[in-house]
């Protein structure tokens, strides 16, 4: 395909689903430790849930025929003929004019079609209960399938588990299920300015900041973060790092390559090794991002500015990691409203992410922006989320209503 300059990321993500497919490496996981992860397989269910008919309160198991025209006045008499106890089977069937004690989860006796809230009962001796309130069949009862019948499609193939999930798949007896293999994103940071976290910086030098930023975002997306270290900004040696993330990862990140007076370097080694795909985005932060392709695996050009490379993870590689686990429906971020505490402008014809702090709560809510150059790392600090400005929109005004996605 013919590089794209200066994509919007709408053209972006387009390029990600088209150019990119999912991995198909899968491994069967513990249900217990699957949460979060994508399954490669449908999962039906191999049987019924709860599979024995279960009353849903605490009460008595009748035949909903004998307890018909009861009220206060004339209640239903029914003979108490035992008692269900939880995890039990019942003690026997249950005959016309019978009743039989039952608690909730309590399995429901042969013959019996519902159960009467105990609040609607009333014993007067141990043989007998008095019933003041007719029942349908079927109240107060779950059947044997209502829940979940075997054969049933529970997840499809891209599902990511959620806690409510892994619960669902202990209780059909699913202790394993497929998964996508995580895929592998190697992070190699490059700058003849940038020292590891626990190195004292010289004057002119900083702390490497975006690899730990972008191996986090990554490992919530879903991937095996793998950190590579820092590169000197030349041709070989970016070269050397990139054959060598290539062989081991299914995704390569580079971080810091693609601003001015590197992206040359960076622009000519992916050209080497493969295809450059975009360069460039019509969004701020994040406008010197690059997208390639080397042996078939996604390469990224991240900027280096901590604000730019945080943006371009989250908008650009978090949806690389989703296309190659083959996530079916990827997640919105939680979002919550807000109204704007002040306003501020922007360049109409790109898309712009502002960072936001919150005050206040509900609908009271208001969003201070903090507008600051994409280096101070503060900024994103003491922020609570973005708020996205369309490429069509020049600015917002204070008092306009907002969605803030938390981050």
């Amino acid at each position: 395909m013919s590089m794209l300059r200066m994509a919007t990321l709408s053209q972006a993500l387009r390029l990600i689903r088209e150019e990119f497919r999912p991995l198909e490496d899968f491994e069967r996981l513990a249900t217990a430790a699957a949460c979060g992860r994508v399954l490669a397989q449908e999962i039906r269910a191999p049987e019924d849930l709860p599979g024995f008919p279960r009353a849903i309160m605490d009460g008595y198991a009748v035949r909903a025929a004998d307890t018909f025209g009861a009220t206060e006045g004339n209640p239903a008499r029914l003979a108490l003929v035992g008692e269900v106890r939880v995890g039990q089977p019942p003690p026997g069937p249950l005959g016309s004019g019978e009743a039989m004690a039952i608690p909730t989860g309590g399995f429901l006796p042969e013959g019996a079609d519902a159960v009467v809230m105990v609040e609607d009962t009333e014993a007067p001796d141990p043989k007998t209960v008095l019933v003041f309130s007719p029942v349908a069949p079927g109240e107060s009862v779950i059947g044997p399938r209502d829940d979940i019948a075997a054969g049933t499609r529970l997840f499809s193939r891209g599902h990511r588990l959620r806690p409510q999930d892994v619960g669902a798949l202990m209780g059909l007896g699913l202790t394993a299920v497929p998964v996508v293999r995580a895929p592998r994103a190697a992070i190699v940071a490059t700058g003849e300015e940038i020292v590891p976290p626990d190195a004292r910086p010289e004057p002119g030098q900083v702390r490497d900041i975006n690899s730990y930023t972008l191996q986090c975002l990554l490992a919530d997306a879903g991937a095996e973060p793998l950190l590579r270290g820092i590169v000197p900004d030349t041709a070989e040696d970016l070269r050397d790092a990139l054959e060598r993330a290539l062989e081991e990862a299914d995704l390569v990140v580079i971080s810091g390559g693609s601003s001015v007076g590197t992206r040359d370097v960076t622009l000519a080694v992916l050209e080497e090794l493969g295809e450059v795909l975009l360069q460039g985005l019509r969004m701020k932060p994040g406008k010197p991002t690059i997208i390639a392709r080397a042996e078939g695996k996604p390469v990224v050009g991240c900027p280096g500015h901590p604000v730019s490379a945080f943006v371009v993870g989250a908008k650009v590689i978090v949806p690389i990691v989703e296309r190659l686990l083959g996530v079916a429906n990827p997640p919105r971020r939680p979002r919550v409203p807000a109204v704007l505490a002040e306003g501020f402008a922007s360049a109409k014809g790109r898309r712009e992410f502002v960072r936001v702090r919150l005050e206040g709560e509900g609908d009271r809510a208001r969003a201070v922006p903090i507008i600051a150059e994409s280096a101070v790392i503060s900024s994103l600090a003491l922020a609570h989320g973005l708020v996205e400005v369309p490429e069509d929109v020049e600015g917002l005004e204070a008092g306009t209503e907002v969605w803030v996605e938390l981050w």
